[in-house]
């Protein structure tokens, strides 16, 4: 009979997942993996069978739970949806100057990845074309509510403008990682928000 597993899964793999954030993969070490799960290597290996495996699960969980945090605003339909928009944007920038432990941006795991891995790893790529068809999927349909009742104005089609409201997310983020500071990515927020309304 298999012994019981003398830890919590879901909160190794959360430590795991912000080493990999803050490292990167290649540059995430095994011990930097036991330090940060408090597990050794041999209960890293034999739970997640290797480091590759430890990412793609950390990876899935990270991109799981930033579409939750996305949809949750875009499907808050007490707001109009132009309005739902901008508390995205809010957000994202929230997310970068509010909740920083050590000082300083993490940006965003995905985006990290993306740049990282997806062009060499297929499982990466595969679980990042599944966030990012989901996240656009949110965007698309707030933005087509939006063009509807007069919320949003641009003369683009829905499927274009949460395609480059994702794309200013992402730079948005990458501009809070490399040290831009908060007025600075507002003022990007603000910019695209005025390209949504003529």
């Amino acid at each position: 009979m298999a012994r019981p597993r003398q830890f919590d899964e879901e909160r190794a793999l959360d430590a795991a997942m912000r080493t990999f954030w803050e490292y990167g993969y290649e540059a995430a070490s095994t011990q930097d993996l036991c330090d940060a799960t408090g597990l050794g290597r041999s209960s890293i290996y034999n739970t997640f069978r290797s480091k590759r495996e430890l990412f793609a699960r950390s990876l899935a969980r990270y991109l799981d739970a930033m579409a939750d945090a996305q949809e949750a605003v875009l499907d808050d339909v007490s707001r109009p949806p132009g309005e739902r928009v901008r508390a995205l944007l809010d957000k994202i920038v929230a997310d970068e100057f509010d909740h920083r432990p050590d000082g300083r941006s993490l940006g965003c795991l995905a985006v990290n990845s993306t740049v990282e891995l997806a062009a060499r790893e297929p499982e990466v790529a595969r679980l990042l074309d599944r966030d990012a068809a989901r996240r656009l999927r949110s965007l698309s349909g707030v933005i087509a509510a939006g063009l509807r009742d007069g919320s949003i104005t641009s003369g683009r089609g829905p499927d274009a403008l949460a395609r480059y409201v994702n794309a200013v997310i992402g730079g948005m983020r990458i501009a809070a990682q490399g040290g831009a500071d908060r007025a600075a990515v507002q003022t990007v927020a603000d910019t695209a928000l005025d390209a949504l309304v003529r």
